[in-house]
């Protein structure tokens, strides 16, 4: 009950909202120690180079940007396709903010004209959500329905307003922002900001930090959660130096200081705290609690977190190498979680971190030729179904934008927590 990653869920519809191995990887206790980790044997050499693969990767999120759009520039893409999620019966079509900031983010980082018109016509989509909530206090909610974007009207899909998406949306809104000078961008990242600071900062309950945000009907969530302080602590330090502003700085200190206290002995980062705030929530042990905390907060001391994701969370699924979502299941391969633990090892770049990280990718690339409900050019979010995060859902082979960009972001070396330099 302490990631975004169940609030992700379209709380309120029935079934699951599911997205992404039980042998270690050989060569993982190496890598632990810093030896340089071999390629993966079982790659295929057939597999798309990365020149294609990346271009087919972005063919893949301009169609499903272009496909929901209004006459007034606004487009929201569908998050999830095929597979569990298009059925002859059933199609769910709703766009998760959290995917759409990092469609955002991964054009951004290519930067190519359309890929910036692209990303403004998601980020005037965030504007309008924002601007039109019915409550109208600058949050954002989970998710939205993008046949009504279309329609040039809003309809909420997932009410729930979840501290982590938040953070997203406004890591997203920064970013754009920083990319085209529109002060617009800037001031609706600063009201996602107030709102995290107004109903979710919890000076009281140590360890200090941020809480979960709302329930669908406006509960406030007391716990914390790990992966929502980094998101914290990457969002409010990028305001830090979009502003000059330096509370931002202080704030985002309160949220890395947390993500810290919830590091253990052994180097692994737990998942947050019990519902009274205070208490560690040691199980289950979540991937991105190890990898984010390292990308949003830039600290060596998650060098050790990293180091345990290598001998602990990796599993092959036949020809695929990488991470679950947890400790709990690691039969199959999370391709969202592969993308972005590439990522931080590309940019830790240790011993052997390369060689990993280019394991890591290769095994996307395969997926993104061969991986069941697959298209060629997106990528699914694992890579069978019914992978189990260990948080009360499973994750399913569809494809997923929030996979594709992190993917896109992992080749591009592009940290989504931090400015790019000028």
């Amino acid at each position: 009950m302490s990631r975004s990653r169940s609030p992700r869920r379209a709380v309120g519809w029935t079934v699951v909202v599911a997205l992404v191995a039980t042998a270690v990887l050989a060569g993982a206790a190496s890598a632990a120690t810093g030896d340089p980790v071999p390629a993966d044997e079982t790659a295929d050499p057939t597999a798309p180079e990365p020149s294609v693969s990346i271009a087919l990767a972005y063919e893949f999120l301009d169609a499903r940007t272009d496909q929901f759009c209004d006459g007034e520039g606004m487009c929201l893409p569908r998050s999830y396709e095929g597979g569990f999620f298009t059925t002859p019966t059933w199609d769910f079509t709703p766009s998760f903010v959290y995917d759409d900031a990092l469609v955002i983010i991964a054009y951004t980082a290519r930067g190519l004209p359309d890929d910036i018109r692209r990303a403004k016509s998601i980020g005037e989509t965030l504007l309008f959500v924002q601007e039109n909530d019915p409550i109208g206090d600058g949050r954002v909610r989970t998710h939205y329905e993008p046949h009504a974007i279309r329609q040039g009207r809003m309809e909420i899909t997932g009410p729930g307003t979840f501290t982590g998406n938040q953070a997203w949306a406004g890591l997203a809104l920064a970013r754009l922002f920083h990319a085209t000078g529109d002060q617009r961008y800037l001031d609706g990242a600063l009201d996602i900001a107030n709102w995290i600071q107004t109903n979710t900062a919890d000076m009281v309950r140590a360890p200090f930090g941020y809480t979960g945000g709302q329930t669908d009907a406006g509960d406030s969530l007391v716990w914390k959660s790990t992966e929502h302080n980094a998101d914290i602590a990457g969002f409010f330090g990028q305001l830090a130096q979009l502003t000059g502003d330096t509370v931002w700085a202080d704030r985002a200190a309160v949220a890395a200081a947390f993500v810290t206290a919830m590091q253990s002995p052994d180097g692994h980062v737990d998942t947050g705290t019990l519902l009274d705030g205070s208490t560690v929530n040691t199980h289950p042990i979540p991937l991105d609690a190890q990898t984010w905390t390292s990308l949003a907060t830039g600290d060596p001391r998650y060098d050790a977190a990293l180091d345990w994701t290598l001998a602990n969370l990796i599993g092959t699924d036949g020809p695929y190498t990488g991470p679950g979502i947890s400790d709990v299941d690691t039969s199959k391969v999370w391709f969202e979680g592969a993308a972005h633990l590439a990522l931080a090892l590309k940019l830790r770049d240790a011993a052997g971190d390369a060689a990993y990280a280019g394991t890591l990718l290769d095994s996307i690339r395969l997926g993104q030729r061969d991986a069941e409900n697959g298209d060629g050019k997106g990528i699914v979010a694992t890579s069978t179904d019914g992978l189990d995060s260990g948080f009360g859902d499973l994750y399913y082979a569809s494809l997923h934008t929030g996979a594709t960009a992190w993917y896109l972001l992992a080749e591009a070396g592009d940290n989504p927590f931090a400015l790019p330099a000028d």
